[in-house]
């Protein structure tokens, strides 16, 4: 007999046709009122394959006696209780590893696009704003110091790309990464007083809510632009707004918010904010080979072998 899982957000097509090939999937997002189809289908249901921004709370988690595992189609654990699925002996896999490609494409971007100024000039040209008026200018990136807060497998390949502007890089985390020569900084505030661009690329979850507050804002200054392709919750959302507002930074490429998708309607009218749906990583690549490794786990756990991509 097929294992029992919960899908709790739709994947790829052909992700889901494998999954179902393999599986009994039962999808409560699927359904108007979700309830009673999970209430019908908990005691049976062995692994729950969710996303970074879905997750898995600790009463449903608690709803399923057989859960042995929660394949997340991502990498962020902020919206899963560790420590909870630890104690119950729930393993919880991501899929790390294939997402940094174009999470750090995306902060380029970003940086590009607000620095550049491209949404709105793309506007204007096409308002018939070119015929008429001048176009401000934009700000340079190459040779600029950027700040990477977080050098995790992401951070790094932004760093890489950041090489091929010329740029100069510092970073921050607790402790020095070996083997790396950008310069290191532990303090956030401080890597951003002594750069053009800060980009958050740390991970999410408690230990790093707010890490962005009103001093690293004001430390990266009037000139300074901020990128976050991490998490909403690492940066103080209303602070960032405010610095936004009132022009105590310069602008700011945003992919992620902190109760994404609601967006803080004061920055629909700035012109120095480009916005994304929190889509770094959703190409069709990458989301095929995400999609993949879940399956690779889902498989190796039910087969009793090494998980490929376990959290620790």
């Amino acid at each position: 007999m097929k294992p029992e899982i919960l899908l709790i957000e739709p994947m790829m097509a052909e992700i889901e046709a494998m999954l179902d090939s393999a599986y009994v999937v039962h999808r409560p997002f699927a359904v108007s009122d979700p309830e009673p189809l999970v209430a019908k289908v908990a005691p049976n249901i062995r692994a729950i394959v969710t996303g970074g921004s879905s997750g898995a709370s600790p009463a449903l988690v608690a709803r399923l006696p057989q859960l042995g595992i929660i394949a997340v189609n991502g990498v962020g654990t902020d919206k899963i209780d560790l420590a909870d699925a630890r104690a119950r002996g729930v393993r919880v896999t991501i899929t790390s590893g294939v997402l940094a490609d174009d999470v750090a494409d995306q902060a380029i971007a970003l940086m590009l696009a607000v620095s550049k100024r491209i949404v709105v000039n793309d506007r204007f040209v096409r308002a018939g704003g070119w015929l008429t008026g001048n176009v401000p200018l934009a700000r340079k990136i190459s040779g600029k110091r950027i700040g990477i807060l977080g050098l995790g497998n992401i951070g790094r390949e932004i760093a890489r790309r950041a090489e091929g502007f010329a740029m100069e890089i510092s970073y921050c985390t607790r402790t020095p990464v070996a083997g790396v020569p950008y310069r290191h900084v532990a303090d956030p505030a401080t890597l951003a007083r002594d750069v053009d661009i800060l980009v958050v690329a740390t991970v999410g979850g408690a230990g790093t809510k707010g890490l962005v507050d009103r001093r690293v804002l004001d430390a990266l200054g009037p000139e300074g632009f901020i990128v976050n392709i991490a998490r909403g919750s690492v940066i103080d959302e209303a602070e960032l707004v405010a610095a936004l507002v009132e022009k105590r930074i310069a602008g700011a490429g945003l992919d992620v918010f902190e109760a994404e998708p609601k967006i803080p309607e004061a920055l629909f009218a700035l012109d120095t904010v480009v916005l994304a749906p929190h889509q770094a990583g959703a190409t069709i690549e990458t989301r095929t080979a995400m999609g993949r490794l879940v399956l690779d786990n889902l498989a190796a756990y039910f087969e009793g072998r090494e998980l490929p991509t376990p959290v620790a």
